[in-house]
């Protein structure tokens, strides 16, 4: 998505003006704010897991060495749209295959799980937080497209979606059932 052009995701909006402030590289920014929305999960009670210390580090290194290995600009429009609606796709269904397996969510998704867990849909617990980075991002000067939009608007339902058709029923739940 950072190389389509088109816009960043909402988190990497803000990720990217806090880089313009501090000069930290836009992935250190991803793994310091990961660790900080943790300290949100105190009053939700949000459980932790491998998952959840993996996907702070991991996204943050990946996305510095996929921003390396790319070509600055991709090229012509199409290859951009391919790149931030496969982006977009891409990381609702992946939130789906890890938060369904149960090894933790990460820390934006258990944001998201543990408000929705009180009664409140996915999809729109998702687009909230996801509209409420962007302000912050865009409020530091952070780069805001028409991709910033289709993903603040369209991850919640594609994280939702995947989530009802990719969650692992729980041990207990299955031994019930046998």
């Amino acid at each position: 998505m950072v190389a389509s052009e088109l816009g960043l995701a909402p988190w990497e909006v803000l990720h990217q003006g806090i880089s313009f402030h501090t000069g930290i590289s836009i992935g250190a920014v991803g793994i310091i704010t990961g660790f900080i929305v943790l300290l949100a999960w105190l009053p939700i009670r949000e459980r932790f897991g491998m998952g959840t210390v993996l996907n702070v580090i991991v996204i943050g290194v990946v996305i510095d060495a996929t921003l390396w290995a790319l070509p600055e600009t991709l090229p012509g429009l199409g290859t951009r749209w391919v790149a931030l609606l496969g982006g977009i796709v891409i990381i609702g269904i992946g939130s789906g295959f890890y938060i369904g397996a149960g090894l933790g969510p990460g820390p934006r998704d258990g944001l998201m799980t543990g408000i929705a867990r009180r009664g409140h849909r996915v999809a729109k617990v998702r687009t909230i937080i996801e509209i409420t980075a962007l302000g912050a991002g865009w409020l530091l000067g952070g780069t805001v497209g028409v991709g910033t939009a289709l993903f603040a608007f369209g991850i919640g339902p594609i994280v939702q979606v995947s989530l009802d058709r990719l969650s692992l029923a729980p041990v207990a739940a299955k031994r019930s059932a046998i």
